[in-house]
């Protein structure tokens, strides 16, 4: 399917800030696609971030990153990004970009970007 490339992770301080990317490989697009963010650190289940409708009009967060973390799309350059604030030790995670295929139930995920916030 669609592949998905992320980038934009790093190491930050507590109380800063990064913007994650992601964007379609090989010319493909997903501007037809609900997309969102997933995170997950080692031993533990992935977790949900924030969703984003395939027009771009309707967004959805975690409790735990709301009003901290925006999604947005921008559909004429095929990307997704997350600009992430105030960032906190509880963040750290490997980040990861996702679509949805409505037609077959299906998600499907990038390889990740590794954010790392220290105290």
């Amino acid at each position: 399917q669609v592949q998905l490339v992320e980038s934009g992770g790093g190491l930050v301080q507590a109380g800063g800030s990064l913007r994650l990317s992601c964007a379609a490989a090989s010319g493909r697009t997903f501007s037809s696609y609900h997309m969102g963010w997933f995170r997950q650190t080692p031993g533990k289940e992935r977790e949900f971030v924030a969703a984003i409708s395939w027009s771009g009009g309707s967004t959805y967060y975690a409790d735990s990153v709301k009003g901290r973390f925006t999604i947005s799309r921008d559909k004429a350059k095929n990307t997704l990004t997350l600009q992430m604030t105030s960032l906190k030790p509880d963040d750290t995670a490997a980040y990861f970009c996702s679509y949805h295929q409505w037609y077959t139930n299906q998600d499907f995920w990038g390889q990740g970007t590794q954010v790392s916030v220290s105290s």
